[in-house]
């Protein structure tokens, strides 16, 4: 199974990508993870990020997926993977889908977590809280929704025009939300 997580801050991806990634036996694959990862490994793609970031700049789309392209030719990920916080973009996905096929693995499945705004609100706000950060606060929660929304939404767009997508109710308990996810993967047997 190769699987994108999709949904705003908030909305349990990470959460749930952790429990999946023990249910289908696949890698989590985190963009932010993987790309501590190679600055701590000093690859030369790591290298390159650690550089751009020390300049307060966004590392490229192009970083980041010659840094995916790295981690998918590794051998866990032959029986599939779970991406979580990428593609964040049309570009970003448009050049996953390409590489993808390039290497004979096409995506199987988007699911998006679907969660209202003002309780991904209050869930950010308990978690800032609890963890003890201050840079959570409701209207920087409210504006970080609104990124995601204007950069975000068009690549469920493009999943759904590709027939790959699910939306899933957010709301719930974990173990809810996880069994919403699960049949949402499971194949609609086809009739006639």
């Amino acid at each position: 199974m190769r699987l994108v997580l999709l949904g705003p801050p908030g909305s349990g991806k990470g959460t749930q990508a952790v429990r999946l990634k023990e249910h289908l036996q696949v890698p989590h694959i985190s963009t932010g993870d993987l790309l501590r990862a190679e600055v701590a490994a000093e690859s030369k793609l790591g290298i390159e990020a650690r550089e751009v970031m020390a300049r307060g700049e966004l590392v490229s789309d192009e970083i980041l997926l010659g840094m995916l392209e790295n981690r998918f030719s590794q051998e866990d990920t032959k029986g599939g993977f779970i991406l979580d916080g990428y593609p964040r973009n049309l570009a970003q996905a448009d050049a996953l889908t390409a590489l993808l096929e390039r290497i004979g693995q096409p995506m199987d499945a988007a699911v998006q977590l679907d969660v209202p705004s003002e309780l991904l609100v209050e869930r950010i706000a308990g978690r800032a809280k609890a963890e003890g950060r201050a840079d959570d606060t409701p209207e920087s929660v409210r504006t970080r929704l609104k990124v995601y929304s204007d950069q975000t939404e068009p690549v469920v767009d493009f999943f759904r025009q590709r027939g790959k997508l699910s939306v899933v109710d957010g709301v719930g308990s974990l173990d809810d939300v996880f069994a919403r996810i699960i049949s949402a993967l499971k194949p609609v047997p086809e009739v006639g």
